[in-house]
């Protein structure tokens, strides 16, 4: 089965509720990849797959979680050079508390 033919950095955000932001930090110019999980299966076997979000040029970006479920974040440099550092923050939705 195939691979994707670049690196790139996997976050699992578990699951997360609708309106929940997603707050990525970048040390360079790179793609930002907000996906469920089956599309994230999808992406890892070089199938079509749907995301939110593209190629982030500036940092931090914020991205709310579109509706309730398991997300996956990828930042990659695919048509970019090197690889980007990244750090994922997780602000929950407005009225919605913290799991401890």
């Amino acid at each position: 089965m195939s691979k994707p033919n670049f690196r790139f950095t996997h976050y699992d955000l578990k699951d997360q509720r609708a309106g929940t932001i997603i707050e990525v930090t970048l040390n360079a110019v790179a793609n930002v990849r907000l996906m469920t999980a089956p599309n994230y299966q999808r992406f890892t076997e070089v199938l079509d797959f749907k995301y939110v979000g593209g190629v982030a040029r500036k940092s931090p970006i914020r991205m709310p979680i579109p509706e309730s479920g398991h997300w996956h974040l990828v930042v990659d440099m695919e048509g970019h050079h090197g690889l980007a550092e990244s750090s994922v923050k997780i602000t929950p939705a407005t009225g919605q508390m913290r799991a401890s």
